[in-house]
């Protein structure tokens, strides 16, 4: 389909983010299934239920502007479920794997910072006012979550994994 201009792109981006977010439904659930840190566990399972919410925000956005938030797969979210599954398979030890699964959510997390970010913007500039405030609120969940992974990692979960290196 060629794009002719800024809601082309706009809507293209949010049928990709759409796309991401779905796979991501379905990821979350075997990575938190795999991580032993609670608190990771616990992060897992709560951004599985705010990733239920990005979904539903596309589909209201996409709704009210006559359109629908399917018909794209979105090939990057597919190579960064991807390499969380690849983390599953090559990494035994608890701790190196509880490392492992937040680097790679971390790289889902940024990705998706990116998006958000981008179509926020294209929301504002095209007057799409309620539609900017949805995914603001989006990306600040993706942002809180991005920053609890970190806390997580800096304060224990790396340092567990560090410790086998002695």
């Amino acid at each position: 389909m060629q794009h002719e201009d800024l809601r082309d792109l706009y809507i293209d981006q949010l049928k990709d983010l759409y796309s991401a977010e779905n796979q991501l439904i379905k990821a979350l659930p075997k990575m938190a299934k795999a991580a032993s840190n609670e608190g990771l566990k616990s992060a897992f399972e709560t951004h599985l239920e705010e990733t239920r919410e990005h979904a539903q925000r596309i589909e209201q956005i996409m709704k009210d502007m006559g359109e629908s938030p399917k018909g794209k797969k979105c090939k990057a979210m597919e190579g960064l479920v991807e390499e969380g599954k690849e983390a599953l398979e090559e990494f035994e030890d608890p701790e190196v794997l509880d490392a492992a699964l937040i680097a790679a959510s971390q790289r889902v997390e940024h990705y998706e910072i990116a998006g958000y970010g981008c179509v926020r913007t294209y929301a504002n500039i095209l007057g799409e006012e309620k539609a900017a405030k949805l995914l603001q609120q989006t990306l600040d969940e993706e942002g809180k979550t991005d920053k609890l992974l970190t806390g997580l990692a800096e304060s224990s979960i790396n340092l567990e994994a560090a410790q086998g290196q002695a």
